[in-house]
């Protein structure tokens, strides 16, 4: 699901990109805005940063002492991306195991099937593997697949989520696009 939040964030200018004229400074500021609103990734709590929507405001610089360098204190707009348990998610499959699929949603790249949550679909063994059903619907790589999430888990050390998905429950399973 995407979230619409507003935060707050700390940039740092180099005192050789300030300039007398405002213009220049506002457009310094984005960039490291930017920079490091990139760099961040995600937290447990808002998910995956995606997008900066708009710069809100821009406070009043405090000049660093050792280094000559200006923090500017500024409120944005943005997008972040996070997923949540009974939530109906569209994933592609890039990696198909013996106990099930792993699959990427946005910028998630783990969200796990396994084979127990997949009824009636069956492991076909070889060169590229599937999972395919009495109905001769299948669960291969690059597959784009319709699943519920059954939870979520937050890895700090990559700074990511992984998801656990299900196939159980109406209208689930894979998409045929044509």
């Amino acid at each position: 699901m995407f979230l619409k939040v507003q935060l707050p964030w700390n940039v740092m200018i180099p005192a050789e990109n300030m300039d007398a004229k405002g213009l220049i400074l506002k457009r310094a500021i984005l960039v490291q805005l930017l920079d490091a609103f990139a760099s961040k990734k995600a937290t447990k709590e808002l998910g995956y940063y995606v997008a900066v929507t708009t710069l809100d405001k821009i406070g009043e610089g405090k000049i660093r002492e050792h280094t000559g360098e200006v923090l500017f204190p500024v409120m944005f707009s943005g997008m972040t991306f996070k997923i949540f348990k009974g939530e109906i998610i569209h994933g592609v499959v890039h990696k198909v195991l013996k106990h099930g699929v792993f699959m990427r949603c946005g910028p998630i790249e783990n969200v796990y099937l396994s084979y127990t949550k997949m009824p009636d679909y069956k492991y076909i063994p070889g060169e590229n593997p599937i999972f395919m059903n009495d109905k001769m619907s299948r669960i291969q790589v690059e597959a784009t697949v319709r699943v519920v999430v059954l939870g979520t888990k937050w890895m700090e050390a990559e700074r990511e989520f992984q998801a656990l998905a299900s196939l159980e429950g109406d209208y689930l399973g894979p998409i045929f696009e044509e």
